[in-house]
Order: structure tokens, then sequence, then C-alpha cells
């Protein structure tokens, strides 16, 4: 075994006795009982666990190369040196690829990846196109969260004169696997900035290709306990629906108003914050879910600090920074989009635009994990 394996598993076996002390300290009554460390303690074992799991993999595989060079020392027979050759290779050959995973698990995993998001798509530069843009970004968003079993649930809009959305905001939550497949921030996370179409407007009558925009927000949900607010200072006003839904739209004051004035601690500024929510035909439902949207741009606004401290680290800004940054083009024209950050340019837009997105998104990822482990090693 060489030194850097051993170090590396010496590291390791710290976070194994860590691994065991948050296991018992999650089942002490006391740590139950206050629900903020509870969590935290939580999602801390489970991280661990990944990284458990993985240490006992690259233990396992080192043993069978000990026992493999052993065999073809004391091992006559040829037959048995063949396979003892063989299993050698196989673990030499997966050794690299286990620290490569060892590695990423050992960086700090941004807290928020595993929160549900709220997020809003708002129609920019090019007016009545970039309401229908918003539209049709809503809709990919929509088919990609199907294909991962999560449930969109649209909280407010503002329908554009042609169609499309002026601006929509909806929630994106998890199927409640709890894998990685259900990080549903730290999946659509990238998807925050300016994206930008090229394309002949329906209204255009001399075909010639327009430029537009929408901008995309993508906010992780905060739980109650994330921000404190004094539910006592909201001014709620409700008013009635409008848009689709049969009988109840127009008669009842369902729709609901939260006004809250808050304080900015990183800057001491106090602004007025407006949230509003007309997502069921419940008032006492559509309160607890504007109340969870105003926890979580409160929750935004704070975290903004750390948000801009990885940003000005990092040169690429694969998933955070300057949101008004463009971040996407879509060209129609040319079938054609182009994730600016990566310099990644693909010609299927019409099965993008359907909710293909996946590959887009994994690219980012492994981008981001590279600024992230080049970073870890300065």
């Amino acid at each position: 075994m060489s030194t850097e394996n051993n170090e590396l598993l010496q590291r390791l076996d710290g976070l194994v006795a860590r691994y065991e002390e948050v296991g018992t300290l999650i089942t002490d009554p006391a740590v139950i009982a206050d629900q903020r460390r509870y969590v935290k303690l939580t999602k801390e074992y489970k991280d661990l666990g990944a990284i458990v799991k993985k240490r006992n993999e690259y233990v396992q595989t080192l043993a069978n190369i000990d026992e493999a060079k052993t065999m073809l020392a004391e091992e006559s027979d040829e037959e048995m040196r063949d396979m003892a050759r063989e299993e050698l290779a196989a673990a030499q050959e997966r050794i690299p690829a286990i620290e490569e995973d060892i590695k990423l698990l050992l960086i700090p995993a941004d807290p928020e990846d595993d929160k549900n998001v709220i997020m809003e798509i708002r129609g920019g530069t090019g007016g009545d196109e970039a309401a229908l843009f918003a539209g049709d970004l809503f809709r990919m968003y929509t088919k990609y969260c199907e294909t991962k079993g999560w449930r969109v649930a649209v909280s407010s809009f503002t329908e554009g004169a042609a169609g499309g959305y002026k601006e929509i905001i909806f929630s994106v939550t998890g199927a409640g696997r709890g894998d990685a497949q259900d990080k549903v921030y730290g999946t659509l996370k990238y998807e925050s900035g300016v994206h930008r179409v090229q394309r002949v407007p329906a209204t255009e009558t001399q075909g010639r290709v327009h430029t537009s925009a929408a901008t995309v927000a993508v906010l992780p949900e905060a739980e109650e306990f994330d921000v404190e607010i004094n539910e006592g200072a909201i001014k709620w006003d409700t008013f009635r629906s409008s848009g689709a839904g049969g009988q109840n739209v127009n008669k009842v004051e369902s729709g609901v108003r939260a006004r809250y004035m808050w304080t900015n601690p990183n800057t001491g500024e106090t602004e007025e914050i407006l949230v509003e929510c007309t997502e069921t035909r419940d008032q006492p439902k559509n309160k607890e879910r504007a109340l969870a949207r105003l926890r979580t741009f409160i929750y935004d606004k704070e975290h903004q600090k750390y948000i801009d401290d990885i940003a000005s680290r990092r040169k690429t800004m694969v998933s955070t920074g300057d949101r008004s940054a463009k971040i996407r083009t879509y060209n129609y024209p040319q079938g054609r989009i182009t994730d600016h950050r990566i310099g990644y340019t693909i010609y299927n837009l019409a099965a993008f635009m359907d909710g293909d997105i996946q590959e887009c998104i994994d690219r980012l990822t492994v981008a981001e994990n590279a600024e992230r482990l080049k970073e870890s090693a300065l």
C-alpha cells in the first residue's frame, strides 16, 4: 500500500468515527427535540454515509490487490496465477476511479442541494415574443420535472398579451426518494440566469429573426427554521383569483397577498417584500404557500453574500453568481442550443425544448465539480 493510500485511509477513518458519533446523536431525545440541530445532523449522517460506503469499497479493492499479489508470489498453478493477474488488473484499474469519487465526496457539498426550489421565469427584452419564450421555458422545465418524478405547482402568473407569460412563479418538489437523483436545487440551480432566444416571431411578416430573452431564477426553498419571520408583522390581503378555474373564479377571495417589511442583515437596509399566491381555491392553503415563498425570498437575500463569495472564487460561475448574466442561447433557425458558461453546443433544439436537458445539466455538473476540486487543492 502506497503512502498516498495510507494518508487517504487515515483521513477516511476519522470520518468513520464521526459517522458513528452522529449516528448515536440522532437517536438522542434531546437532539430530536431540537429540530434545527436534528435536521442538520441527519443531513451530515447521510453525507458521511456516502463517504463511508465508498471508503469500504476502497478498502476492499486495496485488499483485493494485496491478495492477488500474494497469490502471484506464492501460487505455482498457472491457471490460478492467470486468475490472480486478472483480479489484480481489474482492482488496479478501479482504484483511480474510486479515489476520484472520494475526493469529490470529501469536498463540502452545497448545503442547499437537497432542498426543493421555487422558480421564477420572467419575459425580458422582446415584448410579446419574450413572454411566449418564457412560456416555452416553463413547458421545458415542466416536461423535465416529469421525467424526474418531481411535482410542479404554479403559485402565480401573469399571462402575455399574445400568450406565454410575462411572469410565472412555481415550486418544484422532489419525489422524496432521498437519493442523488432527487437533489432538486442541486440539479436546477444551473438554470439561473438570462436565456436568449433567436427566432422568427409569429407576428413577424417579413421572416426576420428577432432576439428576445427571459430570465430564470432558481431559489432553494427555505425550511421554517432557516429564517426568522415575525408573522404578526405580515400584512395580509385577499383578492379574487383570475384566469381558468370555473365558477370559483372571481367569486371567492381565495388569492392571498403578503406584505412584509424586512431588514437585510448584510446591508442594514429595510425593504418591503410582497408575495402572492393563487395556487389553490383554498385560502388557508394559499396563505401557507405564500408564507413558504416569503421565507424562501428572505433566505435567498440573506444568503446572497455566501453566493457572491463562491462566485468570486470561480471563473465560469457555473451555478452561482450574477443572475443577470446570459447563460444560454436557443437558436431556432439553426436548431442549436449553446451554453456560454462551458462552451457547450448541441443541435437538438426540439428535443431540448421538450425537456431533454439532462445532458447539458450533467456537463455543467462536471464543470462545477472540476472547479471545486481545483479550489480544494489550492
